[in-house]
């Protein structure tokens, strides 16, 4: 166990999902917030990785992530959903094009509420106190 290098994780995830946070209050672009919720996602995936010393998958397909620690974590096929969607929304390559689209204001109130569970839910999982992470 590293517990932490999985802390170190969870700290720029919360700080992805607390900018996140920031910017849907102020009504935001939501590409843009979609970005940090997709990096936030990510990071606190990636967290389970490091705290079991394995190796930190370098990919940004939040599926493939959630593959590799399953056994660790179990999210319900709704859930994987917002993986998918959540995946969509970090753009490598931000130029318009006929693919692309911004989110909607109440899928994005929805990412935010699946990315805060999930941070909870992996610091339970985890047995990392949040006051450890969120200070």
């Amino acid at each position: 166990m590293n517990k932490k290098a999985s802390i170190e994780w969870l700290v720029i995830g919360y700080h992805d999902l607390k900018s996140a946070q920031l910017l849907f209050e102020v009504n935001h672009y939501t590409d843009s917030i979609g970005n940090d919720l997709q990096q936030s996602i990510e990071k606190i995936l990636k967290s389970i990785l490091a705290y079991q010393n394995l190796k930190i998958l370098k990919t940004h397909n939040l599926y493939e992530i959630y593959d590799s620690i399953k056994y660790k974590l179990e999210l319900q096929d709704n859930e994987l959903v917002m993986l998918e969607k959540a995946t969509e929304y970090f753009i490598e390559d931000r130029y318009p094009n006929p693919n692309y689209c911004l989110p909607e204001k109440g899928e994005i109130k929805e990412m935010l509420e699946f990315a805060e569970e999930l941070f909870d839910r992996v610091c339970n999982i985890l047995d990392i106190d949040k006051s450890d992470v969120t200070k």
